[in-house]
């Protein structure tokens, strides 16, 4: 922390280079670019006339292309790539030369993208090309091996390179770009998105400016180390980001990621109140809404972001969820497929789609679209996952498994994994593993209460009579001691096995106790009395009145188990 201040001492200083960084991406039409810092200089205090930073200077270069860079520039900003191209063909400077190449590219994306949307349904394979890339490539390289290339050329290097799936010298490229502009957002952006754990991370050389710990914390994010996301953008807000839309919106997906709803929401509300008509993020904000049930609040979101601008991605799928919570299926599909005419690399789309095509059970799509959304991050644990569930679906094990464990490698510390990595190795009679994993989801935290049920139950199946009760005290502990309804879905299924297992083992105060709490379950009443007609029949008259075995269910708040705490360590990975 101590050190990241130190970065950030001079907050005119940074205020000054994001100012000129601003400038300069504009020239080169990197929008995106220009947005970020725009939202993080406006979040610092306003500089004097004195302090602004001074334009650009000219080079001899710059002043012979000046006017065809200013005609070719009102062209680009027109999206007529080809013809910006064409006035930039014979100019030398380094600006000039940038805004050449990327009209090139862009105007290969463009044509690419309507070939895409004009010529393939929503799930078809696209073997349609960017033509130009190869073409680019080869002049940029020839360039780069020159030395030629400043930070900006460099940076549309990287994405050439990427976009060929020749991510190795990608990432090579994209570090140089960082090194050579630090300040050029786009360039730690792209750079983020191919790295894939934190090994590789720590073996980059990148360079030393204070950007680099909003790069830190973005990659934290992505590889779900939330905890030291949240720290590092703690840390940004202390030294003086505090009124960073850009960082709330971060940190808000943060808690997102690891399910904290009520955090979450309560920062999207907030990042609403600071900026009504942001549109960015507000397809996870659904997300949220959707989980909650928030049905009033998902439909305002929805028209209010359709006033706001009905043709944006994030729109599509706002509206998609909420027909989705509607449970109308194929309407939140067809918004789904209009996100991703929209922008057919929208990871959430592809998954919220395989998640409808799940639910209108036509698993040969929803297999489809979860692999789209593989192609597009291979990061995406609920891709993984939802291509779990459906081969679960169509009862094939194996490939569950196989889909489950990419999913838990993303989210070692999410239960929801963990449980249904242990019901496929249950499938697959791998009782051993299946422990392991219910018994490692409870001691993540288990959030659907499932993983000590299954347990149990599968200590039952195996005859470990001792295990499986020790499993079911816990489980009713853990139900009663966070104060939960006593319908909960399985309490009375312990009961009834705790009862019987007592009573065997001629411990008949509890089991008594466990036949009278069997009582005040329908499913369970009549085992319940039934139970207590044994017991009364072979009790002894003198035995001592019933000992509470749960805390919570008498005024006794210490619980006294009569079982011996039972050792489960050997089922601990």
């Amino acid at each position: 922390m101590a050190a990241l201040c130190s970065e950030f001492g001079d907050l005119v200083q940074i205020k000054k280079q994001l100012i000129s960084v601003i400038s300069l991406c504009k020239e080169r039409g990197l929008v995106h670019s220009v947005k970020w810092a725009s939202e993080l200089a406006f979040a610092l205090e306003p500089l004097p006339k004195n302090d602004l930073p001074p334009p650009a200077v000219f080079t001899e270069e710059d002043c012979q292309d000046l006017d065809a860079f200013g005609l070719a520039k009102s062209y680009f900003d027109l999206k007529e790539y080809d013809r910006a191209a064409y006035f930039l063909r014979g100019c030398r400077s380094q600006k000039a030369y940038f805004l050449y190449m990327y009209s090139r590219y862009l105007s290969g994306e463009k044509k690419k993208d309507d070939e895409t949307v004009d010529s393939l349904g929503p799930l078809e394979k696209g073997q349609v090309r960017n033509e130009a890339l190869r073409e680019l490539r080869v002049e940029l390289s020839k360039k780069h091996g020159a030395g030629e290339l400043d930070g900006f050329a460099l940076y549309l290097y990287g994405v050439v390179l990427r976009k060929l799936d020749l991510l190795k010298e990608a990432v090579d490229v994209f570090v140089e770009a960082t090194r050579a502009l630090p300040l050029h957002w786009g360039a730690w952006l792209e750079l983020c998105n191919l790295i894939t754990n934190i090994d590789m991370l720590k073996a980059l050389t990148l360079p030393d400016c204070w950007i680099k710990d909003f790069f830190m914390a973005h990659v934290y994010t992505e590889l779900q180390m939330i905890k030291e996301a949240l720290q590092k953008y703690q840390s940004l807000i202390e030294a003086g980001f505090s009124k960073s839309t850009y960082i709330i919106s971060q940190i808000a997906v943060a808690y997102h990621n690891i399910r904290d709803i009520d955090q979450a929401l309560a920062l999207f509300n907030e990042l609403r109140e600071q900026d009504p008509f942001r549109i960015e993020n507000m397809d996870t904000f659904s997300n949220l809404l959707y989980v909650r049930t928030m049905k009033p609040e998902l439909s305002y979101l929805a028209h209010n972001l359709v006033e706001i601008d009905k043709y944006r991605v994030e729109t599509c799928c706002v509206i998609g969820n909420y027909y989705s919570l509607r449970s109308q299926h194929e309407k939140a599909a067809l918004y789904f497929q209009r996100a991703l005419k929209l922008n057919p690399r929208c990871l959430g789309a592809w998954t919220l789609m395989g998640h409808e095509y799940m639910e209108m059970k036509n698993t040969s799509a929803a297999i489809q679209a979860y692999r789209h959304a593989i192609e597009v991050n291979k990061r995406d644990y609920r891709a993984w996952y939802g291509l779990g569930q459906t081969y679960e679906i169509l009862k094939m094990p194996f490939y569950c498994l196989y889909y489950y464990r990419k999913a838990h490698q993303l989210r070692p510390n999410d239960s929801r994994m963990l449980v249904a990595l242990g019901e496929s190795y249950e499938k697959l009679t791998q009782q051993v593993e299946a422990k392991k994993c219910y018994w490692r989801a409870y001691s993540v935290g288990d959030v659907e209460r499932m993983a000590l049920l299954k347990l149990a139950k599968l200590h039952e199946q195996l005859n470990e009579s001792d295990d499986a009760a020790q499993c079911y005290i816990i489980y009713i502990q853990d139900v009663f001691s966070c104060g939960e309804q006593l319908e909960h879905a399985e309490v009375s299924t312990a009961l009834r096995y705790l009862g019987q297992f007592y009573f065997k083992n001629k411990l008949y105060d509890e089991a008594s106790l466990c036949a009278q709490r069997c009582c005040d379950y329908n499913d369970a009443r009549e085992e319940g009395k039934a139970l207590l007609r044994q017991i009364s029949q072979v009790r002894d008259q003198t035995e001592a009145s019933s000992t509470d075995l749960f805390g919570p269910l008498s005024s006794n708040n210490t619980p006294v188990r009569r079982v011996s705490p039972l050792d489960l360590s050997s089922f601990t990975p």
